[in-house]
């Protein structure tokens, strides 16, 4: 994909119930849906339906609020989701949303994802057994705020914890956010729950690493 990916790290093999959960959820998300095995889901979600207001008909310079932050005031609202034109925009982006590991397909990308994280798996708390990749299929400042958005939408699903890779300077922006589980890999990588990728959408700057 040519867009940013977060991981969701799982404690233990997706239950079957737990999958169906999770496949009804990318059925009411998506404009589009494919599921190519089970578990592994081609969509493309409107970003409206992840809470994402669509103001094509006003000026596309006022900031855009997220009704899935939560609380957040008016006086919070996403300030830094003002550098794209909504206007020249397709809101239904594209995403994979695909689970891995043993079982279930991907096993090599699991692996290769999952090797020599021994500080992850500390802060974790337990071994990931299992992972759910999701990731954009474009690039543009929606995709990056759509993307954290779905992230936790499947999170609230499914549970697990999301690890994403920072960019410079970013681990001293985020590391007081609600629901930071702790900062690795001498500050290039987070681990936190659905509230955290919910409050960090909505810090000025805000941008996944692609």
């Amino acid at each position: 994909m040519s867009g940013p990916t977060l991981v969701i790290d799982l404690a233990e093999p997706l239950a079957p119930a737990a999958l169906r959960e999770l496949r009804a959820l990318m059925v009411e998300l998506s404009s589009h849906f494919d599921e190519k095995r089970p578990g592994f889901f081609d969509v493309n979600v409107p970003a409206e339906r992840l809470g994402v207001e669509n103001r094509r008909q006003e000026d596309w310079r006022k900031p855009f609020p997220l009704p899935l932050l939560g609380n957040t005031s008016a006086d919070e609202e996403l300030t830094g989701l003002v550098g794209f034109n909504p206007q020249r925009e397709d809101w239904r982006r594209p995403f994979l949303v695909y689970l891995m590991g043993p079982g279930f397909g991907d096993e090599g990308t699991f692996e290769a994802e999952h090797a020599d994280e021994l500080e992850v798996e500390t802060i974790l708390g337990f071994k990931p057994t299992h992972a759910v990749n999701v990731s954009a299929g474009c690039n543009r400042e929606i995709d990056h705020v759509a993307t954290a958005l779905l992230t936790a939408a499947v999170m609230d699903v499914i549970g697990g914890v999301a690890k994403a890779e920072l960019l410079d300077g970013q681990a001293s922006v985020i590391a007081g956010l609600p629901g930071v589980l702790g900062i690795a890999d001498d500050d290039w990588m987070v681990l936190g729950t659905a509230e955290f990728l919910r409050a960090w959408v909505g810090q000025p700057a805000f941008r996944l690493v692609k």
